[in-house]
């Protein structure tokens, strides 16, 4: 098949069974009932005391526009699955459902409702999985960054993970919900240019291989980018070469335009140690206003041990561990019937199992978090 992925229609991303039971809800005269639907998760990704929301915006966006074109409903009648009346239904599309949600980037907890939705049910039937693929990706990352700043303490953090993103949408939309959980800026220009997210960059070890010398790659750069000289010292020896060759640049390149450097990076090797040694030189030289960055395959557990080593660190390029989530790499979020209309009145619904975590708890719920001058004290559902 040539065709180009971004010619598709995002409406109809669903799984087939929304579409079968939403045409079982027309031939049951139970299309119009109103329904609700509640999303929430039942455990905390890495054993963590809390979650991060993200994904609201995205998902409001792509229910306001949601519609079916006439190539889609094409499909859906190759199928021989589905009727007339609802084709028509499809092909009329309108999103009228009511949604409730805590804010994006709110501190959420397991089974609670982090979004309500209200409507006809075969509205708030078709949407099941495009809400849940948004919130549970977009959550995920949220809270995998959030736990990574949080271990910084302080220190500045940028999502450096598109290259190792698990497609095209996983790191944009990773890389905003990144940000959202306090993440400092992106390497993704495409996210910087969307969401007017700050991007950040330093140079690969391939700009450093151009070169004749490591010492020639440096002075090209420094002469580039005067105001934003982070030079990448570990191309082939860290002490022995690279920081030597960084502090050799500032002094014969930057100096003299009375430009102080923004630092190195550290992307390989014992980070610890050699961060630790990489300060000792650079103060030595009278750079002690030079950050140090470090990267490499980084997450909140090596930044807490890096930190404990008393690693000379000031900011950390989070990549693949990030984007991925890799040691939590699924979320969790479900998106349950809890009750439905009938005469004006409320009837709660329950989905009962003998596994004690899938029994669901009926009925539409407010959700309130009771505060005292410093954290949270109580929640009430």
């Amino acid at each position: 098949m040539n065709r180009n992925f971004n010619e598709f229609n995002i409406s109809i991303l669903s799984d087939f069974y929304e579409y079968t039971m939403a045409q079982g809800y027309f031939n049951e005269n139970m299309d119009d009932k109103i329904t609700y639907f509640d999303v929430f998760y039942r455990n905390n990704p890495d054993n963590a005391s809390y979650a991060i929301f993200s994904g609201l915006e995205h998902l409001t966006e792509i229910l306001n526009s949601m519609k079916f074109n006439k190539e889609d409903i094409e499909y859906f009648k190759s199928l021989n699955t589905f009727d007339d009346k609802f084709l028509n239904f499809l092909e009329n599309f309108k999103f009228e459902c009511d949604i409730w949600s805590v804010p994006e980037g709110s501190v959420i907890f397991p089974n609670e409702p982090i979004m309500t939705v209200r409507g006809p049910a075969v509205q708030a039937q078709l949407i099941e999985t495009i809400a849940l693929l948004i919130i549970n990706h977009e959550s995920l990352i949220a809270t995998k960054s959030s736990r990574i700043k949080r271990a910084a303490k302080g220190r500045a953090v940028m999502e450096f993970g598109a290259r190792r993103a698990q497609g095209i949408d996983a790191s944009v939309y990773g890389a905003k919900a990144s940000y959202i959980a306090g993440i400092d800026g992106t390497s993704n220009v495409l996210t910087g240019k969307l969401f007017n997210i700050p991007v950040l960059g330093t140079m690969a070890h391939s700009w450093v291989q151009m070169f004749d010398t490591e010492l020639d790659a440096f002075k090209a750069f420094a002469k580039s980018f005067p105001n934003n000289c982070v030079l990448l010292v570990d191309t082939y020896n860290t002490l022995q070469s690279g920081v030597p060759n960084a502090i050799k640049t500032f002094d014969e390149i930057l100096k003299p335009m009375g430009i102080r450097p923004k630092g190195i990076r550290l992307d390989s090797g014992d980070l610890a140690y050699l961060s630790k040694q990489a300060r000792k030189m650079l103060d030595d030289a009278g750079y002690e206003d030079a950050q140090i960055v470090v990267s490499n395959s980084l997450d909140e557990y090596t930044i807490r041990d890096l930190l404990h080593q008393g690693a000379q660190i000031n900011s950390f390029g989070i990549g693949e561990r990030l984007i991925t989530s890799k040691t939590h790499p699924v979320f969790g979020g479900v998106y349950k019937l809890v009750a439905i209309e009938e005469d004006g009145k409320i009837i709660p619904k329950i989905k009962v199992s003998e596994n004690v975590d899938k029994i669901t708890t009926p009925g539409v719920k407010n959700l309130y978090r009771i505060y005292d001058r410093k954290q949270i004290k109580q929640k009430l559902i």
